[in-house]
């Protein structure tokens, strides 16, 4: 059931993926030959997935509201609350897609990116599940017309500001394993843990949201 819902809106950003499956091919190629891999790889698929999960989010999200979407899915029998699931499991979805392209791009083309580690891939699936904690609930909540402009302006300014607050970490040499005093794989799958307790209270959240709302 789930499967089929996650598979609609897949099929809602249909003619978009050419388009998305070139930028996320060549953005990272871009961006680490412009910083000269400096960032390990997580500026290039920070900016890939970040922009690749706002162009297919928002297509699926105008087209829902274009079309009330949402009202012909509620007279289905399909509850609000799976509706919700499918969402979460679509922009989980968007970025297992993105790592697997990155991946197999760097494993291509080695000269002009480098292969993901375990830090960065969770400081990226971090930023985006704080991105898309905030941003779905207040969706439900408003409306896309009304948050589109919030989102629009959040996700652009985020890989600006981030090699800024990148520099600035490193600059500072600050040792992480010793302020939280774990080994440093158990502080990267921190970071993955986090950002699923953030989906998730989020995820709850908006079922509440949703199941409480008029259509």
């Amino acid at each position: 059931m789930l499967f089929n819902l996650v598979k609609k809106d897949f099929i809602l950003a249909k003619k978009y993926w050419l388009l998305m499956l070139a930028f996320a091919i060549g953005a990272p190629i871009y961006v680490e030959t412009q910083t000269h891999t400096m960032s390990g790889g997580l500026l290039g698929f920070l900016v890939t997935v970040l922009l690749s999960e706002y162009m297919i989010f928002n297509s699926v999200s105008m087209a829902e509201d274009k079309y009330k979407g949402s009202a012909l899915l509620s007279a289905t029998p399909y509850t609000r609350k799976t509706l919700i699931k499918a969402k979460y499991l679509f922009i989980l979805g968007i970025f297992v897609g993105c790592y697997i392209l990155y991946t197999i791009t760097a494993f291509l083309l080695p000269s002009y990116m480098v292969t993901l580690n375990l830090l960065s891939l969770g400081i990226s699936f971090l930023i985006v599940a704080i991105y898309y904690g905030f941003i779905v609930p207040l969706q439900y909540r408003f409306g896309y017309e009304k948050v589109r402009y919030i989102s629009f302006f959040a996700i652009f300014i985020v890989p600006f500001l981030f090699p800024y607050i990148w520099i600035w970490f490193q600059s500072r040499n600050i040792d992480w394993q010793t302020i939280f005093l774990f080994p440093s794989v158990i502080q990267e799958l921190l970071l993955f843990l986090l950002a699923l307790l953030i989906g998730l209270i989020s995820m709850l959240v908006t079922i509440r949201i949703y199941s409480q709302k008029d259509l």
